[in-house]
């Protein structure tokens, strides 16, 4: 009994910290509609400064840590300004998601470049002495915690429910048009929203750093249990979102005591995933909500770029032949390697544009499928020596059962629910991932997958591998590009356009979706098996949800609703670190200022532009003026025909 609560109280003290965090999901949230995964990474940011000030510079604590939060709410309002309240303008909810996820990567760069890859301690506030309750331990600075989360939660309750500047975000919480009709000025409570939430996220990081290890991808780890607790609780409610995060802590914690910390996330993840299924609006009914009967503005949807087929064609000839004879000019094994992973990502990309980018179906978990097909694939060659085709067989077929299984979720929800079932599945992937030691190696990784090969031919050299991933890539985006020049893909893009009016329409809306979703799926653990046997080794960190979000920067990057711009994404980001070694520390940072700069500024991706500049190169005054006169004389010959 003694043990019971002795945890119980480090389950308190965590699940404090997810419940802070969460409050500023559901803050935000409330008042803006959208998700903002950048939340974890200001709390980092936050226990950083704090330590700088505090152990490097050796200031006082109760200089440093007010400074620390100062100074985190500055960024968080700088960026909030340039980057989430322009977004919110011009971009859809599930698009907002993304770009926040990109705040979340860069702030990770700034943390990796700023203070390395190392992990920090800061010391406790009042000491290391724990008090000490008849035979129960109380660490310090778990009064801390407990302090500065019910401070937060007190004073945003009294903010939001008895000062007028609580009732101008509560205007724009049910309804934000209405709102700015009656003067209120909405960019301006959203800023405060995202600062208030910033606030909360950065006292939150200062309070628990004393009882983790800082690193600069802590972050990650804070937003993604912060976003898991709000959904379990209620993602509009405010006790929901504090009910959700000390409910995580206390199941997270007791699972590491009584099953195994391998397997805690897991049974959190699948309560979630529970959750979504039978209540996902979450555990705890708003009090306030948008009202139903008004509709929401729809945002423009940026039409895809596409070159002229009197451009395509021959593009298309020079690039397949400058393509062949690549390995011929590139005599470094790095660039070369490096051009072989490019392609093989641009497999799972392509899959991921057909959910993503014609269907509108948000995905944070194709990373998941990558590392079905591959764990299986790789276990089946080492200890049943299948065939690499087999095995990349078994493995479709592996990951297309839990693409199943999963359907039963995603299939019933959309926006930011989707967006959250994803995210999960990929994190309880991860999980057995690591916790499954005997099929996955564990941490380690799977080691000795033999090259890919056929009929006896192993293809054991990056030369090789990239002649077989250049073949593979070549056929699936023909293929592709044949079906979403169909009825197929007509239907995918109403669907993404207008899923409600689509299914007016007659559109099957969860056949179609479901079919994209197999499809992702199914180049996904293509993708994944391709990874393995050109590594000869799997381990966790390769196909995490890291590199789930890495595809979503790679495909936003290069362009979607194109099935070509995300080898553009792909390229960029994974040759940029080979080429310039010094500057593969900044690969996190840009990554993520790529996804910011592409959402807000290149809406067309990097493919856009470059099919908008090659259409201006071959373009000339003498072309352009027969248009303009033959335009002249068609409207003069239909302004005659109407007289």
């Amino acid at each position: 009994m003694l043990e019971f609560l002795q945890i119980c109280i480090g389950g308190l003290v965590v699940g404090s910290i997810y419940a802070a965090i969460a409050l500023g999901f559901s803050l935000v949230y409330r008042v803006t509609g959208a998700i903002n995964l950048s939340q974890g990474g200001f709390a980092i940011i936050a226990a950083m400064i704090g330590y700088t000030l505090g152990v490097s510079f050796g200031w006082p604590l109760w200089v440093a840590i007010p400074c620390a939060v100062a100074a985190t709410v500055a960024i968080g309002m700088a960026l909030g300004a340039f980057t989430f309240v322009p977004a919110l303008e011009r971009l859809s909810n599930a698009n907002v998601l993304m770009l926040t996820a990109g705040l979340l990567t860069m702030i990770e760069g700034v943390a990796l470049v700023v203070w390395g890859s190392q992990p920090y301690a800061m010391p406790p506030f009042s000491g290391e002495a724990p008090l000490v309750l008849g035979p129960i331990r109380v660490p310090t600075q778990a009064f801390w915690v407990f302090g500065a989360t019910a401070v937060c939660i007190t004073a945003l309750w009294f903010l939001v429910a008895k000062t007028k500047l609580g009732k101008g975000l509560r205007a724009c919480a049910e309804n934000p048009a209405a709102a700015s009709l009656m003067g209120i000025d909405v960019p301006r409570m959203t800023l405060l929203s995202f600062a208030l939430a910033t606030l909360i996220a950065a006292i939150a990081g200062v309070t628990i750093a004393p009882t983790t290890s800082l690193q600069f991808d802590t972050g990650r780890l804070f937003t993604i249990s912060g976003f898991v607790a709000a959904a379990i609780g209620g993602i509009a409610s405010f006790p929901g979102a504090v009910i959700g995060g000390l409910f995580l802590g206390l199941v997270t914690q007791l699972a590491t005591a009584y099953i195994s910390s391998l397997f805690s996330t897991a049974i959190a993840l699948l309560i979630l995933l529970a959750v979504l299924i039978w209540r996902p609006s979450g555990l705890v009914h708003a009090g306030l909500s948008k009202r139903q009967d008004t509709r929401d503005e729809v945002k423009a949807v940026a039409h895809a770029a596409k070159l002229p087929a009197s451009l395509a064609r021959p593009l298309a000839a020079v690039a397949l032949i400058a393509a062949t004879f690549v390995p011929f000019v590139v005599t470094d094994n790095g660039i070369l390697s490096g051009l072989v992973i490019a392609g093989i990502l641009f497999m799972t990309l392509m899959g991921l544009d057909v959910l993503m980018g014609y269907a509108g179906q948000v995905s944070l978990g194709q990373a998941g499928f990558m590392a079905i097909g591959g764990y299986t694939s790789g276990y089946l060659s080492i200890n049943y020596e299948t065939t690499p085709l087999l095995a990349i067989l078994a493995g479709i077929g592996v990951s297309l059962a839990c693409a199943l299984v999963l359907s039963v979720v995603t299939l019933r929800l959309r926006g930011l629910y989707l967006a959250l079932a994803t995210l999960a599945f990929g994190l309880l992937v991860d999980s057995c991932a690591v916790g499954f030691l005997d099929i996955t190696g564990g941490p380690s990784g799977l080691v000795g997958i033999p090259s890919f090969s056929i009929a006896g031919f192993e293809f054991a050299t990056p030369r090789a591998m990239y002649y077989v991933v250049f073949a593979l890539d070549a056929i699936i985006f023909l293929g592709l590009t044949g079906a979403m020049r169909s009825g197929f893909g007509r239907a995918l893009k109403a669907i993404r356009s207008d899923q409600m009016a689509a299914a007016a329409l007659g559109i099957n809306t969860i056949r179609y979706k479901l079919a994209a979703f197999m499809i992702s799926v199914t180049l996904a653990s293509l993708s994944g098996s391709m990874y393995a046997f050109f590594f000869n080794f799997l381990s966790p960190e390769m196909v995490g949800t890291g590199r789930s979000l890495e595809l979503v920067a790679m495909l936003i990057v290069g362009g979607e609703s194109t099935l070509l711009g995300g080898l553009f994404g792909a390229l960029l980001l994974t040759l940029l670190p080979t080429v310039f070694q010094p500057l593969a520390i900044y690969k996190t940072f840009a990554s993520g200022a790529l996804l910011v700069a592409s959402f807000l500024y290149l809406p067309q991706g990097l493919y856009g532009a470059v099919v908008q500049l090659a259409i201006r190169l071959v373009r000339s005054p003498r072309e352009i003026a027969p248009d303009k006169t033959a335009s002249k004389e068609a409207a003069s010959e239909t302004s005659v025909r109407a007289l």
